[in-house]
């Protein structure tokens, strides 16, 4: 190994809600990554500081080795652990793939697919602004929207019946208005219990959601198991997960049709592509997710090309500021697909001059119930 092919330095960037980074080398070639636990960027940031002693003259090509290293040399793991580790490999794999001058998924077996479908965000405060919105992602070209369906003050209904008969017309809603030309995808965001939430699944079946997300806290694969196994919608699950070994966990309980990897969280493009073969040997199809910045739906994609048994991919507004501000060239979005780019490594680069902006931390907070107990976020 020359020199010129080694880690110089590694760099952190808390960019408005987001934490980037950028892995130098000493032939010039400059690695993208980002790093997930949405909310928690500033100890993420440190964690990848700390690392970046032992990156700094290594061989950026051993990506593996480098994973298992820093993954290992510590009895403790965890979600801040695995954020700062998939940042990394995501820069380490678009290093690879721009001194090969090949994307990365020419690198993981090649594309399966020439765009990626994707699902759009609606929200709405009232069932009529739910209708809107919906309505308006459509007209736009998705043809699958993700929203969720309580009212904002569900955690202030003191009868579970009410606010679930709530959710149940906000749901219905949407599915008349949007027709059969569009899936539905119903998040729930962990606020039942799994009694509770096959009751409200029960009821969602008519409206035939395309999925069913976080219906209860994922703490609990065999839990999960049970609610999948009782009401007939499709349930969606693991974006709080870190490891293959929580997945496989999952799996094995047969809790999900479809899992939700999150590349920034889950070991980058490499913990991910391990996770998307292991549900592909149990028939179970992948929905990355994506609530961060371009530079994650960007590795999204690239996971989404090459993965024979990818489904939907969550956008959440990079065409519109600040998203869109931070890519030089924006990934090209048409009809509600985000077609695969062929340039090396990740396909895109960052805008400098935006990462001069200043940081917008996520305020952590979750509701409070009307008996002044905490819910869940």
């Amino acid at each position: 190994m020359s020199k010129s092919t080694k880690i110089e330095r590694v760099e952190t960037i808390l960019w408005d809600r987001w934490l980037l980074i950028q892995i130098y080398c000493e032939d010039g070639t400059i690695g993208i990554g980002e790093g997930g636990v949405h909310g928690w960027q500033r100890p993420t940031k440190t964690m990848v500081d700390t690392m970046a002693d032992y990156l700094v003259g290594q061989d950026p090509n051993l990506i593996e080795h480098h994973y298992q290293w820093l993954y290992r040399s510590s009895h403790f793991m965890g979600s801040v652990v695995q954020g700062a580790l998939s940042s990394i490999d995501i820069a380490l794999w678009d290093i690879k793939g721009k001194r090969l001058e090949v994307p990365i998924y020419d690198l993981m077996g090649g594309k399966t697919r020439d765009k990626v479908r994707c699902y759009m965000h609606v929200g709405g405060t009232t069932k009529d602004e739910l209708v809107t919105n919906a309505l308006s992602a459509a007209k736009e070209g998705f043809t699958a929207v993700r929203f969720t369906p309580f009212p904002p003050d569900y955690y202030l209904h003191k009868s579970y019946t009410e606010w679930a008969d709530e959710a149940v017309e906000r749901v219905g809603a949407v599915k008349d208005a949007v027709g059969s030309s569009v899936d539905i995808c119903v998040e729930i965001h962990r606020q039942m219990n799994p009694a509770e939430s096959i009751w409200l699944g029960r009821r969602l079946e008519q409206f035939n959601p395309f999925f069913y997300e976080d219906p209860m806290l994922p703490d609990s694969p065999a839990r999960m198991g049970e609610i999948a196994d009782q009401c007939n919608i499709p349930i969606a699950t693991g974006e709080r997960f870190t490891t293959i070994f929580e997945y496989e966990q999952l799996l094995k309980a047969n809790a999900a049709a479809y899992i939700r990897p999150d590349l920034c969280l889950c070991g980058g493009l490499s913990g991910s592509k391990k996770v998307s073969a292991m549900a592909e040997a149990k028939h179970v199809k992948v929905i990355p997710h994506n609530p961060l910045s371009p530079v994650s739906t960007a590795a999204c994609v690239q996971l989404d090309a090459c993965i024979p048994n990818f489904a939907l991919q969550e956008y959440t507004g990079e065409s519109e500021p600040p998203k869109s501000n931070l890519l030089i060239k924006p990934l090209n979005l048409i009809d509600g697909y985000l077609i695969v780019p062929d340039g090396p490594g990740l396909g895109v680069e960052l805008n400098k001059e935006t990462l001069k902006g200043p940081e917008n931390p996520k305020i952590l907070d979750t509701p409070i119930g009307f008996d002044g107990s905490v819910q869940d976020r």
